[in-house]
């Protein structure tokens, strides 16, 4: 689930810090499968909100699949329709394989704990300010630094 962001300064901060920490942690994940008995591979992922049911994503995939061929007319209901039911949004995850062993890491939420100070899912956040220099731009050191940390806990987790 997306971060709470209630600021705009906020907001600025983390389009700032969220590609290149994107990059960051590709790249540390990239550097532990090389010293690693996991293969990885990266899947675009649709992310519902808790509580979405099957039937309704399955109607959602359904209306959003005819948007492409639906008449004029058609179209018009078929968005009416969608502003009434939740949309997901999309993801990337990190699928992690060894021998029968798999799992699935979402690649977004390690971006939010990256660029925000105690990120848990779903709460408000602020700025990890220490990934930002004095002229706001993104401390790539800092930065760096603490992706590295992140996947390293990852990885260390792994069963």
């Amino acid at each position: 689930m997306p971060p709470k962001i209630t600021d705009s300064n906020i907001w600025q901060q983390a389009e700032t810090l969220m590609q290149p920490a994107f990059i960051r942690l590709i790249d540390n994940i990239r550097k532990q499968l090389d010293v690693s008995n996991w293969k990885g591979t990266y899947q675009d992922v649709l992310v519902w909100a808790p509580g979405t049911s099957d039937e309704t994503k399955a109607m959602v995939t359904s209306l959003v699949e005819e948007l492409e061929t639906a008449t004029p007319e058609r179209t018009e209901d078929i968005k009416r329709t969608l502003e009434k039911l939740p949309m997901p949004h999309p993801g990337y995850h990190l699928c992690l394989q060894r021998q029968e062993q798999r799992l699935n890491i979402d690649i977004w939420e390690l971006c939010y704990e990256v660029c925000f100070q105690n990120y848990a899912s779903g709460e408000a956040v602020s700025i990890d300010t220490s990934l930002i220099d004095e002229q706001g731009e993104v401390d790539w050191n800092t930065l760096d630094i603490k992706a590295k940390q992140v996947i390293d806990t990852v990885f260390q987790n792994l069963p």
